[in-house]
């Protein structure tokens, strides 16, 4: 861990007047903080791997913000569905938008131009112990919640009990499970306690949320709903209307104004988030004038929508920003909770039955590519035969678990199936029919039936009326094998409650993308989290094999480890055939207002919402 000048909780000293002097030391310290808060004097940051951070100790402003952009005026943005909620911590009911990152904050934040690299924010010193079990975090003195109480240890704690109670959904339980207890150490320090040396751990509760005790007024935690939070963020909750509408207003009392991590962002007076129903209604309202930018994730949306009047006069702007993102996944996910889909060569079999080619040719205007990997766009991605190391990876395994791993593993991966010239659909469609017969299935009577003359028919459960476009073609050229596939849209509150109790046969699922993948796996793959409800695990992974490569992913001691770990998990997830994979893009398509500015410099790993509401500001005489 780099240190900046001196570092007082460094030093351990207990003996006559050295420990009387380095008392008076590390006062004279804290009041130079409070005088001059910037200066950091402390364990500032913290990094996966190594001590090598790209901002150093002092530094101002991360590169990719206008550290002088103008601050004041109103944005506005679009939610899909509705609210119910100001507490996005809780399994039950829809949160409002916006609250996780103009609301709440962290005890570190990243940096979205590098990877695996935490800085401090309402944690002012991180100082990991040296065996690797517990991390000590010092708050910073000048934090305070919205209400001018200062963030104290005692808060720290409380989120972190509230957030791994059962009150709250469960996802944070499984992301911290490894924290055997957080103890506060002084009215200013935590130190939190590992059950095991998890490396990656010590990131991952940095991405503690904090708030106060004092939020919903003794209530029990899954109780909060329409409380307003009591958090340190740079906005607080003006006005709100449940479904509709909820607007938050800067905090002119926020205490990180001059923070490096924040110097130069949250620069609007005011964002109101306005929902819709669906992406026409959405799409209307920016033409109106309602909503200041939209992020188009629909090709045909992009390519004959964001046309017309308001764009030939400069009204509005379309253009692309690239990004770094690892593309994660995204596809049609079998839940194998289902007796329908847990023989794999079905599964493999289903996968057969899509045709990108034709989808990205005739839907998607040629905007995509075919998504290989579970950790596509990134050094992760498994890639041909795999290499020594992976090699020996795939050695220790097979001798632990024999059969289990795929003796495929070891040869050159196979890329999802094709319909570009020499293979057609018709060559794709006769493997499946193999496949579907050796597992019992054969077509007779007018449909593709088992031994007991079971049709075979399940539904794809939809979020959107979009996605219908992509699921109807692959519903035609399922009926080729005589399967029935019908979709269906539900409602946004119907769909979640389905989703978090895992109440479906096909899905449209995704896993965000990152650049070092870590504890979240735990979420989307491992064995604990399949009937866990609420957890990511859409396809119901439950495998002894991955759950021991999640287990030495999150333990790994160096990059290399770490790369070489996950594109082993990559080879096994991918033979296990439990998504029809679908495709990616490296650029953010977006139309704008055109009063709207944005800083020169991009970051590389991002989220256009969050980038957006975070660091882009209005342009100084122009008013919505």
């Amino acid at each position: 861990m780099q240190k900046c000048l001196h570092s007082g909780t460094s030093f351990r000293l207990r003996q006559g007047g050295r420990s009387i002097r380095l008392q008076i030391f590390r006062t004279l310290l804290l009041l130079t903080s409070l005088f001059f808060p910037w200066t950091a004097y402390s364990d500032y940051a913290i990094a996966l791997y190594g001590d090598h951070f790209k901002y150093q100790a002092g530094f101002k402003h991360f590169d990719y913000v206008n550290p002088d952009a103008p601050q004041g005026g109103e944005l506005y943005v679009s939610g899909m569905g509705d609210f119910e909620k100001f507490n996005p911590f809780t399994l039950k009911g829809l949160a409002a938008d916006g609250l996780q990152y103009l609301v709440f904050e962290t005890l570190a934040v990243p940096s979205w131009d590098e990877p695996d690299t935490m800085y401090g924010l309402l944690a002012e010193d991180i100082e990991p112990a040296p065996d690797g079990m517990s991390i000590t975090f010092r708050m910073n003195p000048r934090a305070r919640f919205s209400n001018g109480d200062p963030v104290t240890a005692e808060d720290v704690k409380y989120s972190f009990d509230m957030l791994m109670s059962r009150n709250a959904a469960p996802v944070y339980r499984q992301y911290w499970m490894d924290v055997k207890r957080m103890v506060v150490v002084d009215p200013m320090t935590v130190r939190v306690e590992f059950g095991r040396n998890n490396r990656e751990l010590r990131t991952a509760i940095c991405q503690l949320p904090v708030f106060s005790h004092k939020w919903g007024n003794g209530k029990p935690f899954n109780q909060i709903a329409l409380d307003p939070p009591i958090a340190s963020g740079p906005y607080v909750i003006e006005s709100y209307d449940p479904g509709s509408r909820i607007t938050y207003r800067r905090n002119h009392a926020y205490w990180g104004n001059d923070h490096p991590t924040r110097k130069g962002m949250f620069n609007f007076e005011r964002i109101t988030y306005r929902y819709y129903r669906d992406t026409l209604a959405r799409m209307e309202a920016l033409k109106a004038g309602d909503i200041d930018l939209i992020q188009e994730n629909s090709s045909k949306n992009w390519a004959r929508s964001h046309q017309g009047k308001r764009w030939d006069d400069g009204e509005l702007i379309k253009t692309t920003f690239p990004n770094r993102n690892g593309a994660g996944w995204q596809g049609f996910a079998m839940n194998t909770r289902r007796p329908l889909f847990q023989d794999k060569r079905v599964r493999e079999a289903l996968g057969l039955a899509m045709d990108f080619e034709w989808m990205n040719r005739m839907l998607f205007f040629g905007l995509y590519k075919r998504s290989p990997s579970y950790f596509t766009n990134t050094e992760m991605e498994a890639k041909g035969k795999p290499d020594a190391a992976e090699i020996d990876v795939l050695n220790q395994l097979q001798k632990r678990f024999g059969k289990l791993v795929p003796e495929e593993a070891f040869d050159s991966i196979p890329l999802p199936p094709t319909t570009s010239p020499p293979h057609s659909l018709r060559e794709n469609l006769k493997r499946a029919k193999t496949l579907l017969a050796e597992a019992g299935w054969t077509y007779r009577d007018g449909a593709l039936r088992n031994a007991k003359g079971e049709p075979f028919r399940f539904e794809m459960m939809l979020q959107d009326k979009m996605q219908e476009r992509a699921s109807a073609p692959y519903a035609r050229n399922l009926e080729k094998l005589g399967i029935k596939m019908n979709y269906r849209v539900y409602d946004a509150a119907l769909y979640q409650r389905k989703a978090e109790n895992f109440d479906y046969d096909m899905v449209w699922a995704m896993m965000p993308g990152s650049q070092t993948p870590g504890s979240e796996l735990f979420s989307y793959f491992g064995s604990e989290s399949r009937n866990m409800p609420g957890s990511d695990n859409a396809m119901g992974v439950s495998d002894p094999v991955v759950d021991e490569l999640l287990s030495r992913i999150s333990q790994a001691k160096s990059r290399e480890e770490l790369v070489t770990l996950v594109r082993v998990l990559d080879r096994i997830l991918r033979l296990g055939y439990y998504i029809v994979p679908h495709f990616y893009s490296s650029v953010y398509r977006v139309s704008y207002r055109h009063t709207l500015a944005y800083p020169k410099v991009l970051p590389l790993y991002y989220s256009i919402e969050e980038w957006s509401v975070s660091t882009w500001w209005m342009k100084q005489g122009e008013k919505h």
